[in-house]
């Protein structure tokens, strides 16, 4: 990893990083949405560690998912610098060295995983290490300069903090987490590949294979309907579980319905708004899901009369 650390070849290092460029570099907009699903994880589970560890569980999450955007800053140095959407990262303009990210990310992850282990319990704890190495390891150092498939295999990393969240609170591994994590991973292709549409000349320039690249733009529509029915297939599974009510029920349909609905329109006629419109609709689709789940929880309206 050394020759990534050194100095850059496209930005000399500069002095005086502010808090604001150390804090960018733990990509807060990622860790938001991370902290979200690890919640939904934690307050859905049978049983509760009390509000200071679950507060405590879901700042060791929210760490670790900074520790890891920091090794990722500092990995990537070298691609950032030549794409619009990543160039003004910290990193990439020389305020923060790639071995200063590296060094804040490996120290956050350790505490992070310390911290999870000894106040919450080791399983929670190997789940948050197995997710920082899977992100930065497998999907930013492995596969993501190799193939077409990296945001697929990689977007695990992405998928697991709802059944982190879960075993804090449990020490365990449910079902209904696991399912959580399976409609996240049929997620984040979609997702994804909406965004490398916008952005595929900057990963073209990057010399990074993702698949509108690698595969042209026919391919990845088709890639992202149908990984948006999997998404909405994969929502209804906590149905067949008896997890959920109607309210939850009716969010996942209709959300699903929608979802689908885009990507086809997407595919049928193909726009880099309507690929954006795409990309921002997963965001909410995700949240809304998740919180529909929350919901649901709270005011249990179950699927059979007279259950």
């Amino acid at each position: 990893m050394a020759h990534r650390l050194g100095p850059q070849s496209q930005a000399r290092v500069e002095v005086g990083a502010g808090l604001a460029d150390w804090l960018r570099i733990l990509k807060p907009n990622i860790m938001q949405l991370v902290v979200f699903t690890s919640a939904v994880g934690l307050y859905l589970a049978p049983a509760s560690p009390g509000p200071l560890l679950a507060l405590l569980a879901l700042a060791c999450i929210a760490v670790g998912a900074g520790a890891s955007g920091a090794l990722n800053n500092a990995w990537d140095a070298d691609i950032d610098v030549r794409m619009a959407r990543t160039r003004l990262r910290p990193t990439a303009l020389g305020r923060i060295a790639p071995a200063e990210a590296a060094a804040l990310g490996l120290v956050l992850a350790l505490l992070s995983v310390m911290v999870m282990g000894l106040a919450l319990n080791w399983l929670a704890g190997l789940l948050l290490a197995f997710t920082i190495f899977f992100y930065v390891v497998v999907y930013t150092i492995w596969l993501k300069r190799r193939t077409p498939q990296n945001i697929v295999i990689g977007g695990l990393a992405g998928a697991l903090p709802p059944l982190v969240g879960w075993s804090a609170a449990t020490g365990s591994i449910d079902a209904l987490p696991v399912v959580l994590v399976a409609i996240i991973f049929f997620w984040t292709p979609a997702h994804f590949w909406a965004l490398a549409l916008y952005c595929d000349r900057d990963y073209a320039r990057a010399g990074i294979p993702m698949l509108p690249v690698a595969a042209g733009r026919r391919a990845t529509l088709q890639q992202i309907l149908l990984y948006a029915v999997l998404t909405a297939a994969a929502s209804l599974v906590p149905l067949a579980l008896g997890e959920v009510g109607w309210i939850y029920a009716l969010a996942a349909g209709a959300l699903g319905a929608v979802f689908v609905g885009q990507s086809i329109a997407l595919l049928r006629a193909f726009g880099e708004r309507r690929a954006m419109r795409l990309f921002r609709f997963s965001i909410l689709y995700l949240f809304l899901l998740f919180l529909a789940l929350v919901i649901d929880h709270a005011l249990p309206i179950p699927l059979a009369l007279g259950a």
